[in-house]
């Protein structure tokens, strides 16, 4: 009996220690939550005029960004007018897409995050599909959105969605600021992790009450008139104290400088193992994919190790151009065949997806070494089709700086790459021929195509956005260096276009960009030359018009027959240009022979600060029969 009082009092104590624990535990959360303790921390200066979006402006410029692309909303107009006022260029564009394909661009050739602000809801839902390209081509982009005030979320206001579970997917980081203190700390993180390990795309949301200045929200939050009853007063309370802890501590002093960035690199264990295979080796390559152009390492360097090292290259995404116009060791045709031979493939940042088979090109007798940021990219269908001999989780372009360092001296064997580049000839060869033949009723795509090769300047940037005639063009056209080179990546996203040469335009004012357009990509940014205008960013737009979505028809009309859904027109997409304040051309077969002096007049356009389109009138060829659309 004894035993079992004590038992019963010794229970009686835990339960009164744990309602204390409760009791205590509400008694310090409920004034966390209301604010109460950041009331005795942080002052507020009512009077001050300064807003949040200031604090947006200042972290930023600590960061490096010199651009911010938007389509203005209410929701963010102090974020632009902030960022005005210190210097960053503020660019606003025809489509919120556009505005995210620009900052794209921008991290893609500067190395700094690109940043885009839109307004909550739609301006948000517009970006969805440009967010996602950025994540599939593993691009650090900022994306900062407006949203309903902290209070009215959830209660039917103006444009107010569930924005961070739409991004929740899309985001290496989602975060919402819920006071003016918060942005900084908030801004500061999400940009070191769109930076760190492989890049990504982050989302910041900012609720309008904690971007306007204190005067402004208290006059939209505080009654004009005094309210009676406990409840009246009560309520009152409530949002004074909720407006107090909206600006406590908003205009202390902070760091705002950028938070280190992490990014994966090879052991030099890992690197020595590479070192004894590629000595060894008789015919080696390296597929060169777009994670070899990222920060840390310069693309010169990466570009010198390639060329010490000397190794058969194919070059893919933002790597093409890495190695110059006619380097004798890049190789452009007949990648299946080479990768038969090959007795040591290294994947340099190049991902065993759709566009190499899914691993089905490689063969099971090749070493293979896969250098990737992205455990899950590193041995994408490793299980099926093939199997590395060596994963490196790490940073491509530095891997093969430390490669060729360790290689001082080593040479690939020249009879393999002398092969392989006889081979690349004798097929650009057979595509030069295919240009001469004449079509019945417009112009050879390909024609087209060489005789722009042939005149793009040397400090050109090109920008691909479409199907067939882009696919054409990867063949053809040749950039002149590193970084000279835009696509969508992975994705295959139409409509890339009118925001990757807005970006391109302003980080390289002294270049003369080019957009390759389909006819069919053409319509989801032409209304970007009105952007090209007013900005005065000028650049061409080389449209290869043959009135249907070629891509998909090629495949569509003999399987199914019919071409339902892929007509479109011959369209004046030069007038449409020029309603845009560009310059417009059209080019067909009976101004062919003068060709040549057609496309000096558009560069001479463009140096003038004229955006231009060239609207070529082509006809079908069967030069990518067989190449996918699915």
């Amino acid at each position: 009996m004894e035993l079992e009082a004590e038992g019963a009092a010794c229970a009686g104590c835990a339960l009164a220690w744990s309602l204390t624990a409760v009791v205590v535990g509400a008694a310090l959360l409920v004034p966390w939550r209301l604010g109460l303790v950041h009331r005795l921390r942080y002052r507020v200066e009512s009077s001050s005029p300064r807003h949040g979006g200031e604090r947006v402006a200042e972290v930023l410029k600590a960061h490096g960004v010199k651009y911010l692309f938007t389509l203005v909303g209410g929701h963010i107009s102090p974020i632009l007018v902030a960022c005005e006022k210190i210097g960053i260029r503020v660019v606003d564009t025809r489509h919120e897409a556009t505005a995210v394909f620009a900052a794209d661009s921008v991290a893609r050739l500067s190395g700094c995050i690109g940043v885009a602000a839109v307004t909550a809801g739609p301006g948000l839902t517009n970006t969805v599909t440009a967010i996602k390209n950025a994540q599939m081509a593993e691009t650090p982009v900022l994306l900062i959105g407006g949203a309903a005030a902290t209070l009215l979320q959830g209660r039917g206001a103006l444009q107010d969605i569930d924005q961070l579970s739409l991004f929740k997917t899309l985001c290496k980081f989602c975060g919402t600021v819920r006071t003016v203190r918060d942005i900084v700390p908030v801004l500061r993180k999400a940009i070191a992790v769109a930076q760190s390990g492989t890049p990504g795309p982050v989302f910041v949301e900012f609720p309008i009450d904690v971007l306007y200045p204190y005067h402004v929200v208290q006059r939209e939050i505080i009654p004009k008139r005094a309210p009676k009853g406990l409840m009246g007063k009560s309520v009152s309370w409530y949002l004074q104290n909720h407006l107090h802890n909206l600006f406590a501590g908003a205009w202390d002093a902070r760091d705002v400088s950028p938070l280190p960035v992490d990014v994966p690199m090879a052991t030099a264990v890992e690197v020595q193992s590479c070192i004894e295979m590629v000595s060894r080796a008789k015919k080696p390559v390296i597929l060169l994919g777009s994670q070899a152009t990222l920060p840390p390492t310069p693309v010169k360097k990466v570009q010198s190790a390639l060329e010490s090292l000397a190794i058969p290259c194919f070059l893919g995404g933002m790597a093409r151009g890495m190695l110059g116009r006619d380097s004798p060791i890049h190789i452009r045709q007949n990648r299946r065949d080479a990768l038969k031979k090959a007795d040591l493939v290294i994947l340099a940042g190049t991902v065993c997806d759709f566009r190499l088979s899914y691993g089905r090109v490689l063969t099971r007798s090749s070493k293979i070494i896969a250098v990737n940021r992205d455990h899950s990219q590193l041995l994408k269908n490793s299980d099926i089709f093939w199997k590395p001999t060596l994963a490196v989780k790490g940073d491509a372009g530095s891997f093969l700086v430390m490669l060729a360092e360790g290689l001082k001296g080593y040479q690939a064997p020249s009879d393999w790459t002398q092969y392989l580049k006889e081979e690349d000839v004798k097929k650009e060869k057979a595509n030069g021929e295919k240009s001469e033949e004449k079509l019945e009723k417009y112009l050879n795509p390909l024609k087209v195509l060489h005789r722009v090769e042939h005149l793009l300047e040397e400090d050109s940037i090109i920008v691909t956005d479409g199907g067939d005639f882009v696919g054409s063009a990867a063949y053809i056209l040749k950039p002149r260096g590193p970084l000279r080179w835009l696509d969508p990546g992975a994705f295959g996203t139409l409509g890339v276009g009118g925001g990757f040469a807005l970006g391109a335009k302003l980080c390289r004012p002294e270049s003369q960009v080019w957009i390759i357009y389909g006819d069919g990509s053409l319509g989801y940014s032409i209304a970007e030359f009105d952007t090209f205008k007013r900005h005065k960013t000028p650049v061409i737009a080389l449209v290869g018009n043959d009135a249907g979505w070629s891509q998909i028809s090629r495949e569509q009309v003999p399987l199914l027959g019919s071409s339902v859904a892929c007509d479109l027109a011959y369209t004046d997409y030069h007038t449409v240009a020029q309603g845009y304040g560009g310059t417009g051309f059209l080019l067909n077969q009976e101004n062919e022979e003068g060709m040549d002096d057609l496309i000096k007049a558009a560069q001479e356009e463009c140096r003038n600060g004229n955006p231009t389109l060239i609207n070529v009138l082509i006809g079908k060829t069967n030069f990518r029969e067989g190449s996918i659309s699915v």
